[in-house]
This record gives C-alpha cells, structure tokens and sequence, in this order.
C-alpha cells in the first residue's frame, strides 16, 4: 500500500512539474513555411501571382437543379415530424423548416441577390498553388490616411457576414482614418479553392493571408475576425508580430496553461473576478459544460468524419439548410431554442441566411470547410499555439449571446498586450452579422486609438 501511495505522489509530482513547465516557459514560435497546396499535376510549380478581377455568377443549370431537388425535396415529406411541445432543443424543426424550403424555393430570386452580393468587387489570386478569393474595398474618399484591415469569417459562415460591416468600416465620415478592408474566403469555403492535401489547418490558413495582404502591398495591417477567423486571427498575431499591427476579436479565447489556473481561480469567486454578465452565464462551470456538451457535437463529429457528413449535405439542400441555419439559431440567442423556429428570424431576413447557405451549395464546398475542424484538431498539438502569446496590440469584444464568455482575468497570459477588452450590450456569435454596428464601432475605436497613441506606419 506504501508503495502505490509513493508511486500516485511521484506521478502527481511529475505532471505538476509539466504542467508547471508548460505554464511558465513560453512555447517557441512555430516556423511556418510556404507550402504547396494544389493539385499535384501542378507539380509545385511558382503562383500565377496576377490579381485577377472575379464576378459571382452561377450557370442557370445549377440553380435549376437546386431548385428541381428543393420541389422534389418538399413533395416527398419524408421529415420526420418533431416531438410534441418541441423547439430547436433537438435540432432544427421540421415543422417550420418547410416555411424556409418555401421560400428558398418559390420567393428567393439568386438573380437579384447575386447582384446584391457583387455590389463590393471581388477578387482571385494563386496562393500555394490554389485560387483565393477575396473583397477588397476602399474608401473613395482620399484625403485621409489609409489603414488596411484583414476580415475573416469562420464557419458555418461566409463573406455573406460581412456585407453590412463593410460601409461602416470604409465610411470615412465614421473614422479619423479611411480602411481599406479585405474579406477572403477561407481555403476551402465558398469560392476560394480548398487545399488538395491534408494539413490546411488554422497555422497554414494564417500564412496564406500573409501573403494575401503582402501580395496586396501591405507589409503591416490591421487584423479582425470571428469564429475561425478569431482563431486564425490569432495565430497570425502570434506568428507575424512584425506585420500585424493591431488584433481585434470577437471570440478571444484563452488555453494557456495559466489562463486555465485562472479560469478555475475564477470559478471560485466568479463575482469578483469576472465581469457580471460573464459571471452570470459562464459560472458555475458545470452549468456552463453542461450547455457546451449539448451544443457541441457537431464539433467532434466534423473533427473526426467530415466527409461522411458531407455526403449528405452537399446533396440535400434541406438537409444542408436544417444543419447550418440551426447554428444560426443557437448560436445567435440560445434562449430561443424553445419557439419552433427558433427566433431566427428575429435577427435575420430569410434571403440573408439563404444567401450565406447559396455560397456553400452553389460552390459544393460544405465538405471542404468542415474538414478544417479536422486538421485543427491534429494540428494543435503540433503547433501548441495556446502557449504562443501574442504581444501585438489585441482587442476583445464579448458579445452577451455568444456561446463561451471569457472573463478578461483569464485572457492576461495569452494577451499580455491586451488593449482593450469590451462587454458589448447585444449580439451572439455572428456579431459582424447580426450586429454590425457594435463591432465596427468597437474595432475602428481601438485601430483609431493605436494610430493616435503610436502611429505605426501602415503599408
């Protein structure tokens, strides 16, 4: 018995140790080289570095099939009906799905919102031989100084997300400076063509906007995003201190070994340690993991089988609809998950979900963005990016209704250049989306505050 008391106590002590290692000596940044993403008939040869003009249109075929298969689709009835007194608790609801396939089918007009979506130019360039396609819009008003400004989007979104942000951004009249923004499709989403190898994971992702924005003549610019695009956000501030200027978040999120110490610190003094509104959603944290584990699944399921999944989505648009507008539901305002159509469209029109759903089906790429939870998965215990700080400028918005709140105590050791952290009064996880207004005014607030405090030179 003496002996396993001693052999429990060396293990405890020798993981206390690591652990101890992991918290207090910072992980070496990675380095990250240019790599080779394309079809292997292309055999590594140099990028077509050409930024070339790019207009969305689909072939009418396309949307003839789509809405061939969304009749076919509605006349079987084969959803299986929901539960009695039932919301969004198990899904998407199949009785107010219809009302969406409906509208899809009979009321939304591509013709006209593709016109919609062309109202910013659009763009393509090889990037690690594969196409990036990108939003690139400037203030026509010149007699400000021009800061750029990379914006990303994660998944189940799109550029869509952005199309409200951007006059606000590039309104001259709303800043002391004029931003020129640039929205890419991430590889593998929409019309940026997906890797042709395995290993496109966030890392990879952050070196090809680099080049993005190098490519563009900008050697130091701002940077912003949300869901995967605050991850990818993050690892370029963590990998190109020297070009990134200023990072702004909507999903800051710490899993340094000693931003975890404080945040269970925290969940034994919630109300002294962590804002009210995070205090009151986040603690204590078994009511928090218990939501997590419920809203979840898909994670691991894509993390592990995204092309199983794929399959089914990529020919069904109702099933491609009830998998994704349900994280538009949830992840807006997860106090609506009871009302049968989940309060969706209390913060979004019909035609602005659909378009964001278009850019996925018309482009068949809902396999190739799930597969990033794939490579992330793999490739985070390789990179250890958790334990990378980023010392650049950094900006936090917590927006009320987004799934995980972070109190700022437990952001300090991955932010320790943490400028300027803000609970915002509303909004969920797609704040860009749902509400631009309080994430353009929290961004250009803290990119106007560098500028002033210490004007680096954007380039």
């Amino acid at each position: 018995m003496g002996f396993i008391i001693k052999l429990v106590l060396l293990l405890a002590t020798v993981i206390s140790a690591y652990v101890a290692y992991l918290a207090l000596v910072p992980a070496p940044v990675p380095k990250v080289e240019n790599e080779f993403w394309g079809p292997a008939s292309l055999s590594k040869k140099a990028d077509d570095t050409a930024v070339r003009d790019f207009k969305i249109k689909i072939d009418d075929k396309v949307i003839t099939d789509l809405k061939s298969r969304l009749k076919s689709e509605l006349d079987s009835k084969r959803y299986a009906p929901p539960l009695d007194g039932v919301g969004f608790e198990y899904g998407f609801n199949t009785n107010f799905l219809p009302k969406v396939l409906n509208h899809w089918a009979t009321k939304y007009d591509w013709k006209q919102r593709e016109q919609l979506l062309n109202k910013f130019p659009h763009f393509k360039t090889q990037i690690g031989g594969i196409d990036i396609h990108f939003q690139r819009i400037k203030s026509k008003k010149n007699y400000k100084k021009t800061l750029p400004v990379l914006l990303l989007h994660g998944w189940p979104g799109s550029i869509v997300e952005f199309q409200k942000i951007i006059p606000l951004l590039t309104d001259p009249e709303k800043s002391d400076y004029n931003y020129e923004v640039i929205t890419p499709s991430l590889p593998g989403y929409g019309f940026s063509e997906a890797a042709h190898r395995p290993g496109m994971d966030t890392v990879a992702m952050a070196n090809i906007f680099l080049r993005l924005m190098k490519r563009l003549g900008h050697e130091k610019f701002y940077i912003m995003g949300g869901d995967w695009g605050a991850i990818i956000v993050s690892d370029m501030a963590a990998l190109y201190p020297e070009n990134v200027l200023g990072s702004h978040s909507t999903m800051c999120s710490s899993m340094h070994p000693l931003g975890t110490a404080r945040l269970m610190l925290t969940s034994l003094f919630p109300s002294y340690l962590a804002e009210p509104v995070i205090a009151d959603k986040m603690f204590p944290l078994s009511k928090f993991f218990s939501f997590l584990l419920r809203e979840t699944g898909y994670f691991h399921l894509q993390a592990t089988k995204p092309d199983t999944v794929g399959v089914a989505l990529s020919q069904s648009p109702s099933g491609l609809a009830a998998y994704i507008l349900e994280k538009f539901s949830t992840w807006t305002d997860a106090s609506k998950i009871d009302r049968e159509d989940g309060g969706l469209l209390e913060k979004f029109t019909l035609d602005e979900l659909l378009d964001n759903l278009m850019l996925y089906w018309v482009t068949n790429s809902v396999t190739s963005s799930m597969r990033l939870y794939s490579e992330f998965a793999t490739a985070n215990k390789k990179h250890r990016m958790d334990s990378v700080p980023i010392t650049v400028p950094a900006a936090c918005l917590m927006l009320p209704e987004e799934l995980a709140l972070v109190p700022e105590f437990t952001l300090r050791d991955k932010y320790p250049n943490l400028q300027q952290f803000t609970m915002g009064s509303k909004g969920g996880h797609f704040g860009a989306f749902e509400v631009p207004d309080v994430v353009a005014e929290d961004a250009i607030k803290f990119f106007n505050g560098l500028q002033k405090s210490s004007p680096p030179k954007a380039k």
